[in-house]
């Protein structure tokens, strides 16, 4: 088999991995956002009598950064039938890694969020406040902007683990991109389709690396 035929083979697979890489991200960064406004006291929307949103919240990240990726990817997989008899169909597969990716991946950038927001000083909550600002205003307004270019480089960094991290789709089968390299690679005895499936996530992390670059230097007004 020609590399260019293995290539045409792989195509799929990378269509997978992107489709699996982008809705992670529009899921999991807005719903890590909400989920840091749940883990903070303060500078959030969230009132001091809502403990119980904050414990849930600090429940949720240490489950999910304390448990493997691969481990939940399978719970929210093979979950629906062990525990309630759901049948589970092949066209559940995307789904589930999407789900998967995007809950794990949303309390990683939670942390990332609350240490930017937290990292703010209160003058200028104050400051805000004097001037008429409401507080969704404060935030989305003046603290916001700061933020993202204070943890873009933290972001960028779990941006680049995301593109890596979606072979472990392979787990329910997913026809990602490593997927289809091992099977291809099983058939035509060849490490062709791993070289091949390397560069591809080689390169993909290039062009996640310079564009996100690209955005925290176009954000350098906020210093």
């Amino acid at each position: 088999m020609t590399i260019q035929n293995i290539v045409t083979q792989l195509g799929g697979g990378m269509l997978k991995t992107i489709l699996l890489f982008f809705s992670t991200l529009v899921i999991a960064l807005p719903l890590g956002l909400l989920v840091s406004f749940a883990r903070m006291s303060k500078v959030t929307f969230i009132s001091k009598k809502f403990k119980p949103v904050r414990l849930l919240a600090q429940i949720y990240i240490s489950i999910m950064r304390g448990t493997p990726l691969m481990l939940q990817i399978m719970v929210v997989y093979f979950g629906p039938y062990y525990l309630f008899g759901m049948k589970i169909s092949s066209s559940y597969q995307i789904y589930a890694a999407i789900i998967a990716f995007a809950i794990n991946y949303a309390a990683y950038f939670a942390e990332i969020y609350r240490g930017g927001i937290e990292s703010m000083p209160q003058g200028q909550y104050e400051a805000a406040k004097i001037l008429g600002f409401t507080k969704a205003q404060t935030f989305f307004r003046i603290i916001l902007p700061q933020v993202m270019k204070r943890i873009l480089p933290s972001i960028t960094n779990e941006v680049i683990t995301l593109v890596k991290d979606t072979s472990l789709a392979f787990v329910i089968a997913y026809a990602e991109m490593f997927t289809m390299a091992k099977r291809i690679a099983a058939k035509e005895t060849s490490m062709i389709p791993f070289v091949a499936a390397g560069i591809f996530y080689y390169v993909f992390n290039l062009i996640v690396a310079v564009v996100m670059n690209r955005i925290e230097k176009s954000m350098d007004y906020y210093k």
